[in-house]
């Protein structure tokens, strides 16, 4: 569902559910109304979610063009592999970028350790489409702690800067346009600022209640909201919050997006796939299970 809104607020999205193989994601991007804010793409929340001894989440190898995941943890802990060697587990507060570029395959399961018990795990996972010239560029993997993320803290505001710049910050996760990415937690009665020094912005509620000053409506979980390019944002919790704040400019390129490829030209996109039908992808060192691609591609 997308409607608009009122002056300074271009969409509000309620994420779409969807059912990974018995996992369900909010996914608030792509939308019918909405494929982009700044250069993300694609936008998927999940959980919280429960599994009991022996179970877990298996996202199997899978493969990506064109683009960067950008993951981060709320609860919980994942695994990932890579095509590339990379072998590196994400909790809470920390970031796993990888940047596709030319081609990746990737793979993120429940460690050993956590599916021997049982766990849970909540958290969101990004995709920024890479400027064309970018596009084929060499896969990297970059994992940061939570340390090395720049925060804000004080008067009810707690801001973990995941990814580009903000503030006058500029998070370590390697990019390559204009963006920002970041988690906000606000107490009751706070208040935050998004400052107009990107073009696209968009906030994504996790949980609580917000309101924008000045604006008539109060936003819960799993809306999106995309405000117009120069609005004066100013965020309110109505009760204690969480959101992801984010955006950038535009790439001035149509994206096309088909299963986990993204590119400027649908060639390009078919070429990844007749290469992942014919196995010709590297295979992920350590994790060997192969998923063909969907019934409805042609």
């Amino acid at each position: 569902m997308s409607y608009l809104s009122n002056a300074d607020i271009e969409q509000v999205i309620l994420a779409s559910t969807r059912d990974l193989g018995g996992f369900s994601v909010r996914r608030a991007l792509p939308a019918a109304m909405r494929q982009m804010v700044g250069p993300f793409i694609f936008l998927d929340s999940f959980g919280p979610v429960r599994f009991g001894a022996g179970e877990g989440i298996d996202a199997r190898p899978h493969p990506h063009i064109g683009l960067s995941t950008l993951t981060y943890l709320l609860e919980g802990e994942l695994l990932h592999r890579d095509s590339e060697s990379y072998v590196q587990s994400i909790s809470p507060g920390e970031v796993n970028l990888m940047v596709a570029g030319s081609g990746i395959v990737h793979s993120e399961r429940t460690p050993d350790h956590i599916r021997r018990d049982g766990g849970k795990l909540t958290g969101l996972q990004s995709w920024i489409a890479l400027p064309k010239q970018s596009e084929e560029t060499a896969p990297l993997f970059q994992h940061l702690g939570a340390y090395e993320l720049p925060t804000i803290n004080g008067e009810g505001i707690d801001m973990k800067l995941l990814a580009g710049t903000l503030h006058g910050r500029r998070s370590p996760a390697s990019t390559f346009s204009d963006l920002f990415s970041a988690e906000i937690q606000l107490e009751a009665g706070a208040r935050y600022r998004i400052d107009g020094e990107h073009i696209e912005r968009a906030i994504f509620v996790v949980t609580g209640a917000i309101e924008i000053i000045g604006q008539d409506g109060t936003h819960g979980p799993d809306r999106l909201i995309v405000f117009k390019p120069g609005a004066e944002i100013v965020v309110k919790a109505n009760q204690p919050a969480r959101f992801l704040a984010f955006g950038g400019e535009p790439l001035p390129e149509k994206r096309f997006i088909r299963w986990n490829f993204v590119a400027t030209d649908q060639e390009r996109i078919r070429h990844a796939a007749d290469q992942w039908r014919e196995r010709q992808f590297p295979g992920v060192p350590g994790d060997d299970e192969f998923i063909p691609l969907p019934d409805n591609f042609n």
